[in-house]
């Protein structure tokens, strides 16, 4: 075991080290410059991407917020499957860049706001109340998040990916989350608008060999920042005099008394950086994000409970088990044998098939898709194919890995289905096909028309829904069949004995032995094992982070399918002791009830973490995390089952 852990230890540093984006590097060109333009570009796009706030789940297209939208006819970036699911929606910015040209406070637009006509107050309280839930932009430079970049209380720097709209101070020097702490914001009720801003974008040049080849006017961003401002509005002042006012621009709250214009501008500063490399221009963001202690403090904690409970499998396997099994065969004849106890007065009724074993066979072909789709996909996080530069991906390759994956669940499903002795098989192969995917698809479509009703981006559209549709019927369905084919035309999995006609009658059980106390308990030790890496996913969900830690992500999973397995094995030992054989469900139950312990503590987190307004809001969090969960409880109960059924074989 040590050489496991070794061996995944290895990878967690070099997933953390190694950087593959899975884009090739675009290099730009100054205008004028004796470089080739077939081989770079002078014009640096600038994206906008959906709005969206820690305050609500429900986040919004940048057209549909009053802001200075791209009035030429220019297409917008393709967006992948998994892009569309997570409700990105990327367009062209009507901000301008050159490769090395500075701008100094050049003009955007001008929204103008007249008390006299209802359209425009309904867009200037829009954006007021955007404010007031700290909605913040999502700008895009080559690919790189436009960061924002600011001191936290301990003294760090930590780097937003995106920047808020404005801020809004509810009362005399006292001020939101949202307000930048200056004493320019003092004015009660007031909503601050921030209508400039300055981008600073750095490159590496490419005047040495470094690319293979020498590119004098030529170079790779490496970083955009962005620093916003609130700049009142004067209508005299003309060229860099309408950056320079330093009185910040605020509108009361409340009705709106006389017309108001609202002038954005932003300015570009271009810095040179010859130490930062291309490949490893994420590094200042991740670094803000919380250090990989904690997370080596995790594993060491999972990696106690783990050794701890190998050690009790073990004691029980060889102790035990080997002792009696060697026993029995020295026993020449029936007459020898001595009275049988424990676990061994219920071996005729062990493998005795469950009730309602159609629906357990079901919930293990699903879960067998859940895990194998899991497990390649933090492969593919680990190897990088999967990092944050690469948009959409985690969830693409997901989406895809789980509609391929349906021969696995057919195939478990139909033979264990089989096993049971159960000869529906028409129905059986319909449920492992429709019901767990139903569910999921089904909750997903309600979440889905609270977001288009609220009018958010995060809407699946029509057609996107129909391509899911189409994946799942398609794809899935079918390789499910063909799985289920194979799964009956295989022979039933032989048990080790021959089971009574006759159940035996279990005697009373103690409170420990019970089936709910036994599940309850079984769910402790795998949470233990994960609380802290969820922290970390439920952050990267809900708060805004980006999640990059895969490598830990892989360890992790690796100490939970291992801590959910002995834990079930020895509950499964010790209820058998007992002399009671109904060890299927509950072991399927012993391991899931992780998932009731993961759901448990979604809803601290949403106490005492998140800030969320309104109801929808609390809707959609509970709806995501239902399906979140209903998932995880069909991978950690899936594979414990199988791995309990070869421990009683055995």
């Amino acid at each position: 075991m040590f050489s496991v852990f070794a061996v995944l230890s290895f990878l967690v540093i070099g997933a953390n080290a190694f950087y593959l984006p899975g884009l090739a590097p675009v290099t730009y060109c100054e205008e004028g410059g004796t470089t080739d333009k077939a081989e770079c570009k002078v014009d640096v796009p600038v994206y906008v991407n959906r709005l969206n706030s820690l305050e609500t789940v429900i986040p919004y297209e940048y057209d549909k917020f009053d802001l200075c939208s791209d009035v030429e006819d220019d297409h917008s970036p393709v967006e992948n499957l998994g892009q569309v699911v997570f409700g990105e929606r990327i367009r062209p910015s009507p901000y301008k860049l050159k490769f090395k040209q500075d701008v100094k406070c050049a003009k955007v637009c001008q929204k103008d706001y007249d008390p006299t006509k209802k359209e425009s107050l309904t867009k200037l309280n829009f954006m007021r109340k955007s404010i007031e839930l700290n909605y913040n932009q999502h700008w895009i430079i080559d690919n790189m998040p436009v960061t924002w970049c600011y001191l936290v209380e301990d003294g760090n720097q930590y780097c937003s990916r995106g920047f808020p709209l404005g801020c809004l101070v509810t009362k005399q020097l006292k001020k939101k989350d949202s307000c930048v702490m200056s004493a320019r914001f003092s004015e009660a009720n007031t909503y601050y608008f921030f209508n400039h801003v300055d981008l600073t974008i750095v490159y590496h040049p490419g005047d040495t060999e470094e690319w293979g080849r020498t590119m004098p006017n030529g170079g790779r961003i490496i970083s955009a920042k962005i620093e916003p401002r609130s700049v009142a509005f004067d209508e005299k002042a003309t060229g860099e005099e309408m950056c320079n006012n330093e009185n910040p621009l605020g509108i009361k709250g409340g009705k709106l008394e006389k017309p108001t214009s609202v002038r954005y501008t932003y300015s570009v500063k271009w810095q040179e950086d010859r130490n930062t490399k291309w490949s490893s221009r994420w590094d200042y963001i991740l670094e803000s994000m919380p250090h990989t202690n904690i997370q080596w403090f995790s594993i060491m904690n999972s990696l106690v409970i783990v050794l701890f409970l190998s050690g009790m499998v073990a004691m029980i396997m060889l102790r035990t088990l080997h002792k009696d099994i060697a026993r029995y065969n020295q026993i020449d004849n029936s007459e020898d044998a001595q009275e049988e106890f424990g676990w061994k007065l219920v071996h005729g009724d062990a493998f005795r098939p469950p009730r309602r074993g159609m629906l357990l066979a079901v919930f293990n072909g699903c879960g067998v898709q859940m895990f194998f789709m899991t497990l390649i996909t933090l492969i593919f996080a680990c190897l990088g194919f999967l990092s944050p530069a690469n948009r959409g991906a985690l969830m693409t390759c997901a989406l895809v890995l789980y509609v391929c994956l349906g021969t696995p669940a057919g195939y478990v499903s139909a033979r264990l289905y089989k096993t049971f002795g159960g000869e529906k098989w028409k129905s059986n192969v319909i449920l492992t096909a429709f019901l767990c995917p139903g569910v999921v698809f089904a909750l997903f479509f309600i979440l889905n028309l609270v977001l288009w009703i609220e009018g958010s981006s995060a809407a699946i559209p029509f057609t996107t829904l129909l391509a899911l549709l189409a994946l799942w019927f398609g794809i899935s369905v079918p390789l499910t069949f063909v799985g289920a084919y194979f799964g009956f035309k295989k022979r039933p999995i032989e048990h080790p004995v021959r089971t009574n006609q006759i159940p035996r009658q279990i005697p009373d059980q103690t409170i420990y032995t019970k089936p709910l106390p036994g599940i309850v308990m079984g769910g402790v030790l795998p949470f233990g094992c994960i609380f802290i890496q969820l922290f970390f996913i439920l952050n990267s969900i809900w708060s805004a982070q980006t999640y990059y830690m895969f490598g830990f992500l892989f360890l992790v999973f690796v100490i939970l399918i291992i801590t959910c397995s002995e834990a079930t094995i020895l509950l499964c030992y010790f209820h058998l002791c007992a002399e009671d054989y109904h060890w299927w469900w509950r072991s399927f139950l012993t391991s899931g009830f992780t998932a009731v312990y993961f759901f448990i503590y979604s809803i601290h987190y949403y106490v005492s973490k998140l800030e969320l307004q309104g109801g929808a809001s609390t809707f959609l969090y509970f709806g995501y995390m239902l399906i979140v969960v209903f998932l995880f409880f069909l991978l950690t109960g899936k594979f414990l089952n199988i791995a309990t059924l070869n421990m009683s074989i055995y």
